[in-house]
């Protein structure tokens, strides 16, 4: 590797000037220095967050090609860091340290990216607080808990200069890129609508009572930027989904985000003009479920364009003979697309064209993981490098597809339909306004 390129990963990945000769450079430990000296254009990556998603990057981190340390395992619950450090040993490179505190990867200027994959209220303050420490950041989905957070990550990644990767990796699905740019072209006439849609089994939630912190985990860090409460059973595992606001963004912050992305990215929109929402709690309705379980919205974009997300959380049916997908509309034909590739119809509905992806992405088993992910994480660490110009999704992009998600969840809890500025993005309703921000507990305030 060129000297030139040296002095590129360090500048953009530390934020550094360079090692000094002889001795160690300000704030490196010397585990980071050992790693960056004769490394060529290795990075060092760190894990944050090790629950249900984290083995969805197993594959990437272990592909030689991508030329990656894990210097860090994080997770506020010693059962997780340990359970991800012993599926990974022995079979990625470097030495990962396992810890319980994020700050300790933030202070540890040799860590080039971390992978933020805990929960949905951890996304963006953890996220900007890793770029305000020096460091790229694939973010899961949802970017965001609420649309503020969206505005500020946006802000964040223009202020610090970083790499900030969204995790809805059907972006770099190849079937995905490849029927989109010709439904740009025209393949299907002019594009009007998309219904995107989920279709899962969750089955009953325990109600929440309080219990004792469960051993080896850290709740007040869990906790982190959200306001801070008691325990209650079973918090922090999956369920927190369900639990209220505080944490969580209900189904269509945790799953809707990919369909709906495909959705804006094939009609090519970005704000709605209106914003339509029937939701409600159908299933096991004594149970500890606190948020609807199902969804119906409709978003109304300039150019006469709709898309519609039909949500199930709680009923398996195959609506559209799928579990998850987007079906695009145009005047001239119609297209479905899911994980598994994408099917072109004509106008009277006949099949013109049927690609089905070689891959193994999943799709509404917990965690994931597969292909797209794969690529999708490759695609990051080369624009890290610059041997890639572009994300395939950038935070800018993926802020927008999140807003729709937070326009669905905001409209089903103050019950009613309202307008949207299409330039700003900003909510025409003063009961929406409120909900466009959160509080967050004392000390974890976002300081732009």
């Amino acid at each position: 590797m060129d000297s030139n390129r040296r002095e590129f990963i360090r500048n953009v990945a530390v934020g550094t000037a360079g090692v000094a000769i002889g001795g160690m450079a300000s704030g490196f430990t010397a585990k980071s220095y050992s790693r960056i000296v004769g490394a060529n254009d290795r990075l060092n990556v760190a894990l944050m967050g090790c629950g249900r998603r984290v083995s969805a990057y197993y594959a990437a981190l272990q592909d030689k090609k991508n030329n990656v340390d894990v210097a860090y395992i994080c997770d506020v619950m010693k059962k997780q860091r340990d359970k991800v450090g012993k599926d990974l040993s022995g079979k990625i490179s470097g030495k990962a340290t396992l810890v319980s505190d994020i700050h300790e990867v933030w202070n540890d200027q040799g860590v080039d990216a971390i992978f933020n994959a805990a929960p949905d209220h951890w996304h963006a303050p953890g996220t900007w607080m890793a770029m305000n420490a020096g460091k790229h950041v694939y973010i899961e989905k949802p970017c965001s808990h609420n649309p503020r957070e969206g505005e500020l990550l946006v802000a964040f990644t223009k202020k610090y200069g970083k790499v900030v990767q969204m995790g809805n990796q059907q972006r770099s699905a190849k079937e995905s890129q490849e029927i989109i740019a010709e439904i740009h072209k025209g393949v299907i006439g002019d594009v009007y609508k998309a219904v995107a849609f989920y279709a899962n089994t969750r089955g009953e939630c325990p109600v929440q009572k309080k219990a004792p912190v469960p051993e080896g985990l850290d709740w007040n860090l869990w906790q982190g930027p959200a306001p801070h409460q008691d325990y209650m059973h079973d918090i922090w595992d999956y369920n927190w989904h369900w639990y209220g606001w505080n944490w969580g963004t209900a189904e269509t912050g945790n799953n809707a985000t990919h369909e709906l992305d495909i959705a804006r990215w094939a009609l090519q929109v970005k704000y709605p003009e209106q914003v339509d929402v029937e939701a409600a709690k159908r299933h096991f309705l004594n149970d500890g479920w606190e948020m609807y379980d199902t969804m119906d919205a409709t978003f109304r974009f300039p150019g006469n364009k709709i898309i519609k997300w039909d949500g199930k959380s709680r009923n398996g049916h195959k609506t559209y003979g799928s579990d998850r997908g987007t079906i695009i509309y145009g005047s001239e034909g119609s297209v479905f697309v899911n994980r598994e590739g994408y099917t072109l119809f004509d106008r009277s509905g006949k099949k013109i064209k049927d690609s089905k992806s070689s891959g193994s992405e999943a799709g509404t088993a917990l965690g994931g993981g597969g292909d797209m992910t794969d690529g999708h994480v490759a695609n990051f660490f080369n624009v890290i490098r610059g041997t890639e110009a572009k994300l395939n999704s950038p935070i800018e992009e993926g802020a927008v597809t999140q807003m729709l998600t937070h326009y669905a969840n905001i409209s089903y809890r103050i019950n009613k339909s309202y307008k949207v500025n299409t330039e700003t993005g900003r909510i025409l309703d003063k009961d929406g306004m409120k909900l466009w921000d959160r509080e967050y507990q004392k000390g974890w305030e976002p300081k732009l």
